[in-house]
């Protein structure tokens, strides 16, 4: 097989997980190598990586002669080398969807930024600040209205790359401010996501793995 993919540890690699998860959903082959990139290997193992990919970091997919980096792309490439099935067909709801992606890939990381998808791991969880919880309703008001308007089951209505771009958000989210009553919406389908085979083949992983902890967690 001549597709790989360059991966990350289970529980510290959230751009891996989404990447591996497009290619998973869309029922892809591929080999799979994990770059530990925990603290102080990291720097070597992703120099290496940077010998054939300029941003020196996971995921990577390397197709034949073609290296696709960055998880967006992947995602992307893995849609369209399936059945396209997660993008819609519609115009504007594809548009919709590629927002989604976008927000996550961009800014979303702002979002309660001290609670790190590592962190979705920690046997002991601190306590989240009010800001914290603020700011995750504030997120799930927003998957709520998604949900309402296309009718579900996932957020523009049938499994996507939107969906598949949240996974890790929600995981370390929810780790810490469980969604509450007011959004049933969003809690099924947080729910839903976690559930899928895919998903569930990943956090065994990640799970059985010694927690990587980050530094100011504890104290933020």
């Amino acid at each position: 097989m001549t597709r790989t993919l360059y991966s990350g540890n289970r529980n510290a690699s959230s751009w891996a997980f989404r990447a591996w998860l497009a290619l998973r959903e869309q029922n892809i082959d591929f080999k799979e190598i994990i770059v530990d990139i925990r603290r102080p290997q990291r720097w070597k193992n992703l120099a290496d990586i940077g010998s054939f990919s300029p941003p020196a970091a996971v995921p990577v997919l390397v197709d034949g002669e073609s290296v696709i980096y960055d998880s967006s792309a992947i995602m992307e490439y893995a849609n369209e080398l399936g059945d396209g099935s997660l993008l819609p067909k519609d115009l504007k709801l594809r548009a919709q969807t590629r927002s989604l992606v976008a927000w996550q890939h961009s800014t979303f990381g702002k979002v309660c930024g001290c609670l790190s998808f590592e962190s979705a791991f920690y046997k002991q969880k601190k306590q989240p600040t009010i800001s914290e919880v603020n700011q995750a309703a504030w997120v799930y008001s927003l998957w709520e209205e998604c949900l309402i308007k296309h009718g579900g089951p996932y957020l523009v209505g049938d499994l996507s790359l939107a969906d598949i771009a949240f996974v890790p958000s929600v995981l370390r989210l929810q780790a810490h401010c469980p969604v509450s009553a007011k959004f049933p919406l969003t809690k099924a389908w947080m729910q839903r996501l976690i559930e899928r085979p895919h998903v569930q083949e990943w956090l065994t992983d990640a799970y059985a793995l010694e927690p990587i902890y980050c530094e100011g967690y504890y104290s933020s």
